[in-house]
């Protein structure tokens, strides 16, 4: 081994200074207005980058007989991602569909087996589940008219 350590490079050790911590001029003060009247103008379109990810976290709309007759109790259901969390399906429903988000519940659904043919068997995919709630006086329209 002692051939190989010809070869490395020895590193220099280098002592700094200690930086001294300067007072906080008035013009600094001024340009931290400034940044929240940027962050104000760039609102937008951060909510627009927050509605492109949506596609991130739903799936689907989730359309069963169910899932209609809970549409009168405000509540919608929707197909999502295995690693989602209530908190990103409350942010991308209300960014994509512009409503007011009361509560979301995630339901896993299991795999489950299935036979196919006379020998064969497999499995149902599993997928996860979210139902939201909005307020009573706000609608989704999932289905186009």
């Amino acid at each position: 081994m002692a051939i190989l350590d010809v070869f490395k490079k020895k590193k220099k050790i280098v002592k700094k200074a200690p930086v001294k911590k300067k007072p906080v001029p008035a013009s600094a003060k001024a340009t931290a207005g400034r940044e929240k009247k940027m962050e104000k103008k760039l609102a937008p379109i951060l909510k627009k980058n927050v509605k492109n990810q949506a596609f991130r976290v739903l799936i689907e709309p989730h359309i069963t007989e169910k899932a209609t007759n809970s549409e009168k109790e405000n509540k919608y259901i929707f197909r999502v991602f295995d690693n989602t969390n209530k908190k990103e399906v409350k942010k991308a429903v209300q960014s994509l569909y512009e409503v007011n988000v009361e509560r979301v519940n995630i339901i896993n659904i299991p795999k489950k087996k299935r036979r196919t043919g006379r020998k064969g068997e497999g499995w149902r995919r599993g997928y996860k589940k979210a139902v939201v709630r909005i307020q009573k006086d706000q609608k989704i329209e999932i289905m186009p008219r």
